[in-house]
């Protein structure tokens, strides 16, 4: 029986490449995004290569029905859920008096209340297949604070607490959870960073990550994982 994946924020970056890699290997994967034109060039791209079944759905994970909708959709649609891949994030860089409410919100109840919707929402599935595995997409940014990320920093601190936090509740369960720290990832999250970028780690690097996850004996469960550029700029 093929695998039952979800990745949110899959039609770009570092989800696109995580949802690449699945379906190669034959996995049934559904992807998420807000924007329906990333996710019919998403969808086209990945069609391509596929060896297994691919769905994508436009959803906002801060919001709670929209989030629950599209969980029960999947597993209506493929049977079931075994993996769930949170990776949807936004990044907004100023500081924090030129940051608007409005701007904190939207990258906490992203990257933080998001990830929360979706485990909350996978998690009754995951039980009834008898275990399965959740992976958050961290950032080095939840450890090493910098100045013009207060907001980012902080979502990501909390993703980080989060997923200890759940890892020890689930473990008993066989759902095993995992979270993976990049640092600096040549995808353009915060601007054009991709050009004169050779020294960061590639989107396919995170994914290759992932895999290696969800390839692990289950005997041994690697709950957090530090991925940084070998050699960065100096």
């Amino acid at each position: 029986m093929s695998q039952v994946a979800l990745i949110t924020g899959g039609s770009r970056g570092i989800g696109f490449a995580i949802a690449s890699a699945l379906v190669a290997q034959g996995a049934k994967v559904a992807i998420t995004g807000r924007d329906a034109r990333h996710l019919a060039a998403a969808r086209a791209r990945l069609e391509q290569t596929a060896s297994g079944s691919l769905e994508t759905f436009q959803t906002d994970v801060r919001s709670w029905s929209d989030t629950e909708r599209t969980l029960a959709a999947v597993v209506e649609r493929f049977g079931g859920l075994d993996v769930l891949v949170n990776n949807a994030g936004v990044g907004i860089f100023t500081h924090v008096a030129d940051m608007t409410p409005v701007q904190w919100s939207e990258i906490i109840d992203t990257n933080l209340t998001g990830v929360f919707h979706c485990c909350h929402a996978a998690i009754p599935y995951l039980r009834t297949r008898g275990g399965g595995y959740i992976i958050n997409i961290s950032s080095l940014a939840g450890k090493n604070a910098f100045v013009g990320a207060a907001a980012y920093c902080a979502s990501k601190a909390g993703l980080n607490a989060f997923s200890e936090s759940l890892m020890q509740e689930l473990r008993y369960d066989n759902i095993r959870v995992s979270y993976v720290m990049p640092g600096s990832v040549a995808t353009g999250f915060s601007g054009d960073e991709t050009k004169g970028a050779d020294w960061k780690s590639s989107a396919q690097d995170v994914a290759q990550v992932v895999m290696d996850l969800l390839h692990m004996n289950p005997r041994s469960l690697p709950s957090r994982v530090e991925l940084r550029p070998s050699k960065p700029a100096k």
